[in-house]
């Protein structure tokens, strides 16, 4: 029998309630001038401002995998495979950026379901696939180690308005962004062509650490020095996924090489 988009029609419509109230608002929010990720608690890792504007690309893409889950494919991944966690994951985001206003910080896991169920068990086969499904998601999980990072010395580094880095700060600092860049790596060989969207999501938060931490020069060079790195798993990314678009789909990898960050 043929699908219909009136199959699961109520997940489908909680899908949308939930990412026009949770995720849709967060698009102004934090692409805004005022928004509250320009006026958090300035750390040594502290991105520039612009990093975030991440968000806003993440939102706009799960948009697309909201209208995608009305056809036939997309509802093959969004409404049977990744089923009721899409909603919870837009009240966790929500939830997420609320406690993050309010300087409460919390680090969570709540992307890596969805991305092993997407990745394991749904290869791309068309080109939507790729946009509106493993795009969004591999940003999102990309992003939210990044996340991690940045939340772990919001809530326990020192304040870089008020303090001078010491030794202990520019190690933490060193070892964090030897953390995302190894997880950048992790990600451009987690499958044959890697994973191309989380290594940029990465590497595009180091360069904004570069940029931004110039008042320590063990930082600001340490960040360089991980971002170049970081560059280089995108351009391993970058040259699988075209190694795959020339030589056909390529099967994804047994479940232990996958991230398990985020």
């Amino acid at each position: 029998m043929s699908s219909s988009w009136k199959d699961g029609i109520l997940l489908k419509i909680v899908n949308a309630i939930a990412y026009f109230l949770f995720l849709g608002s967060n698009i102004y929010t934090v692409a805004s001038p005022a928004g509250i990720y320009y006026y958090g608690k300035e750390t040594y890792i502290t991105p520039a401002p612009w990093a975030f504007l991440i968000w806003s690309l993440i939102h706009i893409l799960l948009l697309g995998t909201v209208i995608y889950q009305f056809f036939p494919a997309g509802k093959r991944v969004i409404i049977d495979g990744i089923s009721w966690r899409f909603p919870l994951l837009a009240v966790i985001n929500a939830i997420y950026i609320n406690l993050w206003a309010s300087h409460h910080f919390i680090l969570g896991a709540h992307i890596h379901h969805i991305y092993y169920i997407v990745k394991k068990h749904h290869s791309p086969q068309n080109l939507t696939d790729e946009l509106f499904i493993h795009l969004p998601f591999s940003l999102y999980h990309g992003w939210t180690t990044v996340l991690v990072v940045l939340s772990a010395f919001e809530a326990f580094g020192v304040n870089a308005l008020h303090h001078h880095a010491g030794v202990w700060t520019k190690v933490f600092v060193f070892l964090g962004l030897f953390f995302l860049e190894g997880t950048a790596a992790t990600y451009a060989f987690s499958t044959p062509e890697g994973d191309l969207p989380a290594s940029i999501a990465i590497a595009w938060s180091l360069w904004a650490i570069f940029a931004h931490q110039t008042s320590s020069g063990f930082v600001h060079w340490s960040a360089l020095a991980f971002s170049i790195l970081a560059l280089i798993w995108v351009v391993k990314g970058s040259y699988g996924l075209y190694t795959r678009s020339r030589g056909g789909r390529i099967a994804l990898s047994d479940e232990e090489r996958a991230p398990l960050v985020g």
